[in-house]
């Protein structure tokens, strides 16, 4: 017998008095709405506290749909033709990975990911995901890149790529071009919007480009349009550290302009995802505890009737119960197995199911699989306001593999399907094709004037065209800059200044000017004051979509932290990966928001490529356009702060990614003519590179521009003569070249002056910009030397100046 400290909450009394309680909750739900229910429970929760009742913490609902069968819009498409559609590109998506390994055994490539999400895919493309236009940006989707076959296979059907395209998948090589394994504007601009094989980096990118386009509406320099970004994501990336990391700031911003579609197929390559517990629920408790709005999308259709006739509770209980890796389990095994095992465990859920066959039982379907449940959390999704919203939908890793691969722990990894495996697959979606020719995995589309091509064209007409479609609407900016950077080609006279000082000056008279001013983006990860910017605090303000709302503690002082909704500065405190973020969205606006925001990104060098290099690698796989400024780099000033401070490596880093051009300026002029060629090269060329500079915060009077000709091709091209020896004819007695960059370059002019004087040494001091510029150089050079050999050969810059 329970004792009273432990009521038996199944006794008679206690079930009554449970029934009571269901029962007022009900009226009060049918009389005065959802609003006055949530009042009360709040209100009891308070009594209780107040009554000294510890009310135990949950992030979690009910392991059920959250949208009821009664919440559900009609499904405004046509089930059947979509169906037909679905099926088709479901088998390209298959017979695109079997044939390149076949072809060429070990390429790679991945079928379970796609025949898991093709369902979340598909209703997005005949219903919400809206396409650019004259007059509408479009909405943006960053596709889970494992996925990507299902793409292709999309585009296949809408006569955006032919059977050779698909046919040269994992081929990028390929003389005649190939697709690319995953997502890659670098490699096809026209089509790819955003990477997305950086696990991790979907979702944090996502979340800072939904910022970013309410920072260009609120600067501007868009008008608003009621866009959306979403993120279609998978449950095994979000371990990814970065994956959740920046949730906070999505919920903070209010950025109900931001969908997550998590895939919960609870696979990983190796195994389950959260085989020990449920990996739904404990996504739903980190996006609630952070302020998203959460939609669970987890039992078809098919259970709607048996939750409404399970009188007892039992069938939500045993859905609370159950593990993931025996959901995992189930979907592998028999109908008669999950009756036995999940069924079976309750008399009372037995009783539910006894008229059910066992493959009624088999065929019970997740809720992603179901167009009906999926577009119902889609369009709660887009109507939602005032925070993000993340969609959980229960899938299948595999669906539609069968003994091939379905819900098996080795299906991420399958890229071969044998005869009986296609023909079972065929079978399944009912696919127009012989038996005899199965083997050889054709591709298949229906003819243009099908029912099927009619309607996907009508669908993708009525959302704005096709997608995923990259393309270029910014302007060119005019090339009239110059008279910004012309001051420092003078030098600072006696007055002495560390490059960092001379960089926060120009970005300061950048940001004043009439024509770009109004483009330029200055990011920081809470270390402004730590580079001399506070000056930009007031100039510039500080972003915030919510403006000010409260009284800056030195809101009386010149520099006050001046937060306002125009605001040009992102200062995205202690988080370098969201700078990075935040720079990709501000470096691609020219593609994706059709305007020329010119991003600079400050920060500690020794925190950039050492600590984010990936990020600076997705910056280039997504053609993103800027200047990355390395401050306080070097290892002459930062003693104090130990060695994990102390930079002089991040250009051998900066060496491997191929837009990178990295720069290591010793001058003020040096560095406004590399900053001024950036901005002509990228924003009026539009020339898809990325700026790195370090600047350094040793102080020095900095020299005029010498007036020889060619020192700013020089200062580009990585090298030039900065000062020669005075030293002439019989007084020198040996010749020496001295190269320096950055702060050091003071000490080769130094060490100049002391050869002359006591050794008779003549030494031409050598400015290197940059390293980088002379190896791309070199090795170009030796390239076109190789493949052109019965022209005059060329000759290295670095070659020609020594």
């Amino acid at each position: 017998m329970a004792s009273p400290s432990t009521p038996d909450p199944r006794s008679p009394l206690h079930e009554i008095e449970n029934a009571e309680w269901r029962e007022s909750l009900d009226y009060v739900l049918n009389e005065q709405g959802p609003d006055r229910v949530r009042q009360l429970l709040r209100l009891l929760q308070t009594r209780a506290q107040q009554q000294g009742v510890s009310i135990p913490f949950t992030a979690n609902t009910p392991y059920i749909n959250t949208i009821p069968r009664d919440g559900q819009p009609v499904y405004p498409g046509d089930r059947g033709l979509e169906r037909r559609l679905k099926s088709i590109v479901r088998w390209n998506a298959m017979a695109m990975v079997v044939r390149a390994n076949r072809e060429r055994p070990g390429i790679g490539g991945h079928i379970s990911t796609f025949a898991s999400a093709a369902n979340l895919w598909e209703v997005g493309f005949n219903h919400f995901w809206r396409a650019r236009t004259p007059d509408f940006l479009g909405d943006m989707v960053l596709f889970q890149g494992h996925a990507s076959p299902g793409i292709y296979a999309r585009a296949f059907l809408e006569g955006r790529l032919t059977d050779k395209d698909l046919g040269s998948f994992r081929h990028e090589l390929h003389p005649d071009g190939g697709l690319s394994s995953y997502p890659h504007p670098f490699l096809m601009p026209e089509f790819w919007e955003f990477p997305t094989v950086s696990m991790g980096f979907t979702a944090l990118t996502a979340i800072y480009q939904a910022r970013f386009n309410h920072y260009v509406v609120d600067r501007g320099l868009r008008p608003a349009s009621g866009r959306k970004v979403w993120a279609m994501l998978g449950d095994g990336e979000m371990d990814e550290p970065e994956s959740l990391g920046a949730i906070t700031l999505a919920s903070r911003e209010k950025l109900d302009n931001l969908v997550f579609v998590v895939n919960c197929n609870l696979q990983r390559l190796d195994g389950p995802v959260r085989g020990n517990g449920k990996v739904v629920q404990e996504l739903e408790a980190a996006f609630r505890g952070a302020g998203w709005n959460v939609i669970k999308v987890i039992w078809g259709s098919d259970w709607d009737t048996l939750l409404e006739q399970d009188q007892s509770g039992r069938l939500l209980e045993r859905m609370e119960e159950i593990l993931d890796g025996e959901m995992q389990r189930y979907t592998v095994s028999s109908g008669a197995y999950v009756r036995d095992h999940f069924f079976g465990k309750y008399p009372e859920l037995a009783d539910l199911v006894r008229e059910y066959s066992d493959e009624q039982i088999h065929k019970l379907r997740r809720g992603g699989h179901d167009p009906a449940k999926v577009y119902a959390a889609y369009a709660a999704a887009i109507a939602h306001k005032g925070s993000p919203t993340v969609i959980l939908a229960h899938t299948i890793k595999g669906y539609g593999l069968g003994e091939a691969g379905e819900g098996k722990n080795i299906t991420h990894s399958q890229k071969k399907l044998n005869e009986e495996e296609l023909k079972e697959f065929r079978t399944r979606f009912n696919i127009p094709i012989s038996d005899d020719d199965v083997k050889d995995a054709p591709f298949y589309k229906p003819a243009d004037d099908s029912p099927e091509m009619v309607y996907l064209r009508e669908r993708r007409d009525k959302l704005g065209g096709f997608l995923p479609a990259r393309s270029d609407t910014s302007h060119p900016m005019a090339c009239q800059t110059e008279a910004i950077f012309a001051e420092y080609h003078a030098g600072s006279g006696k007055r002495e200044l560390a490059t960092t000082m001379a960089y926060v000056h120009m970005l300061a008279k950048l940001l004043k000017d009439k024509e770009i001013g109004k483009l330029v983006v200055p990011i920081v990860p809470d270390e402004a004051r730590t580079f001399g910017m506070e000056s930009l605090f007031r100039q510039a303000g500080i972003y915030s979509h919510a403006g000010q709302l409260y009284d800056p503690v030195d809101k009386g002082s010149l520099l006050f932290y001046n937060e306002k909704k125009t605001g040009a500065i992102l200062e995205e405190g202690l988080s370098e990966a969201g700078s990075l973020a935040s720079f990709i969205a501000a470096g691609t606006a020219y593609a994706n928001n059709g305007v020329n925001t010119i991003p600079f990104y400050t920060f500690y060098s020794m925190f950039g490529f050492q600590r984010v290099g990936d990020l600076i690698w997705q910056a280039c796989d997504a053609r993103a356009r800027g200047f990355l400024i390395g401050a306080t780099a070097g290892r002459t000033t930062l003693a104090g702060e130990g060695l994990q401070h102390q930079d002089g490596h991040s250009h051998v880093l900066a060496l491997t990614p191929t837009p990178v051009k990295a720069y290591d300026p010793a001058f003020a002029y040096e560095l406004a003519v590399i900053i001024h060629d950036g901005i002509t090269r990228m924003y009026c060329h539009q020339e898809d590179w990325i700026y790195y500079l370090t600047v350094g915060n040793e102080t020095y009077s900095m020299p005029a521009m010498p007036k020889r000709p060619g020192v700013k091709e020089g200062i580009l091209k990585g090298m030039y003569l900065a000062r020669p020896s005075k030293l002439k004819g019989e007084r020198a007695k040996v010749r020496a070249n001295l190269l320096g960059s950055g702060a050091i370059l003071n000490e080769a002019l130094k060490a100049q002056a002391l050869l002359e004087e006591r050794y008779g040494v003549a030494a031409d001091v050598w400015s290197v910009t940059s390293y980088k510029e002379l190896y791309r150089d070199a090795i170009e050079v030796e390239r076109w030397n190789l493949l052109q050999s019965d022209e005059k050969p060329r000759t290295p810059w670095v070659t020609t100046q020594l």
